[in-house]
This record gives C-alpha cells, sequence and structure tokens, in this order.
C-alpha cells in the first residue's frame, strides 16, 4: 500500500498546481491523505508560493465542505457506514458546537476531527458562506506555516 501512496504523491507532484488541488481536496475529505507533502514539493520544483497556497486551500476547503454537505444530507447512518465517521462522535461534536455557530470550521484543519467538525457543521445547517470563509482561514494559515516553516528550514540547512 505505500508504494501505491508513493507513486500517487509522485503523480500529484508531477502535476503540479492541479496535482496539488487534487491533493489538498483529498486531504480535506474524509480520505486520509497528506497535501503537505505535495505542497512543499510542488513549491520547492519552483512554483509561485502563494500559488501554491491558494490552490492547496481552494482544494482544502472543498474536500471539507465534501464533509459538510454529507453531514448536511442529515443520514448519519450513511456517513458512518460509507466514511467511517462514528454518529455518536457527530454528536458530540455538534453538542459542543451549539451556540458557538459556523465560525467554529476555523477549526477543521485540525487532524481527525477536522472532518468530524465540518460534518457536524453540515447536520447543524450551519451557515455556508460564514463556514466557507472560516474553513478557508483557518486551512490557509495551517498551509503558510507549514510552507514558510519548512522554505525557511531548508533556506537555513542550504
Amino acid at each position: 500500500m505505500d508504494a501505491f501512496l508513493d507513486t500517487i504523491v509522485q503523480i500529484l507532484i508531477n502535476w503540479g498546481i492541479l496535482g496539488l488541488f487534487l491533493s489538498a481536496l483529498l486531504a480535506g475529505s474524509v480520505f486520509p491523505f497528506s497535501s503537505e507533502l505535495v505542497l512543499v514539493a510542488v513549491a520547492q520544483a519552483g512554483l509561485n508560493p502563494w500559488l501554491c497556497l491558494m490552490a492547496a486551500t481552494a482544494g482544502n476547503v472543498l474536500g471539507g465542505m465534501t464533509c459538510y454537505w454529507m453531514g448536511h444530507l442529515g443520514k448519519l447512518e450513511w456517513v458512518e457506514k460509507h466514511f467511517h465517521i462514528k454518529k455518536e462522535k457527530v454528536m458530540k461534536m455538534e453538542k459542543s458546537l451549539q451556540g458557538k455557530g459556523a465560525w467554529m470550521a476555523i477549526f477543521a484543519f485540525l487532524p481527525i476531527i477536522g472532518s468530524v467538525l465540518s460534518v457536524a457543521l453540515g447536520f447543524m445547517r450551519a451557515n455556508v458562506p460564514i463556514t466557507v470563509v472560516a474553513m478557508a482561514i483557518g486551512k490557509f494559515i495551517r498551509y503558510a506555516i507549514i510552507l514558510f516553516a519548512v522554505n525557511g528550514a531548508i533556506s537555513a540547512l542550504f
């Protein structure tokens, strides 16, 4: 399986911005995938870092919004069966989100709970424009920190 994933990552890196967008879309959805590796690789290959940040953020937000729409459908049994997000986790997240609203989507970048958070926001019918903006802010900041920290570390070494 590792060889298969390595091949997929290499293909996405070779595709440049489109590959970065697709890797971020996968990573933002319920599929476990590391878009950070693709982000750093395409930026190191000489692509504009701001364009890389925009592509990664857009793909990851779109992936996160697929989780939102799964929750919006209201069929948690389907989410649990096909995407292995436990109904209890979504209900617990919904309870903790009560009164906080769509701005909590800023934390959708967090590993493991990000997908659950997005599904819960959809289940709660959180405001879509605010959810998208908050999610984009959180995901952009995360990608920017990763990209500039890695680039700074690489520059310091060479």
